[in-house]
């Protein structure tokens, strides 16, 4: 993806700044998992999430709640302009062994503070038509 740096006086409130599609695979869950050091084995055996009572195994709430903060940062262009992120893990995404899971991440202007030169933006993600984090939020810092 090829992002345009954003300027702070060109935002408009209700604005979508960055979308993506992206495919969580099982193999992403094992690099995860590697990176992370989060080997629960209901993300990557079949047999354990089912025994948990799961619908199957489930890609890492924070890799999900990454991928929601790397579409901001990809648009923004500079990761250190995120003064903060936050999100609540509303529902699972199961990653099937072999399609992986869908995600649909959208960005959007949800308040603009003319004084502090900051911006909100309301991230939504969804797998399968349904939204999997809530109140997701980045607050992004503008010296332009």
């Amino acid at each position: 993806m090829t992002y345009t740096v954003p300027r702070f006086t060109d935002l408009e409130v209700g604005a979508v700044v960055a979308k993506a599609d992206l495919t969580v695979t099982r193999d992403d869950l094992v690099r995860y998992a590697g990176a992370s050091g989060d080997f629960n084995p209901i993300h990557f055996n079949d047999a354990v999430a089912t025994s948990a009572g799961l619908p199957g195994v489930l890609a890492h709430g924070m890799l999900t709640a990454a991928l929601g903060l790397q579409v901001i940062t990809d648009w923004v262009g500079d990761p250190t302009t995120v003064v903060s992120y936050e999100t609540r893990f509303t529902r699972p995404v199961v990653v099937d062994q072999v399609k992986g899971a869908e995600l649909s991440i959208s960005a959007k202007v949800a308040r603009l503070d003319d004084e502090e030169r900051t911006a909100r933006i309301d991230v939504t993600v969804s797998a399968e038509g349904q939204k999997v984090l809530g109140k997701t939020q980045a607050h992004i810092k503008f010296s332009a």
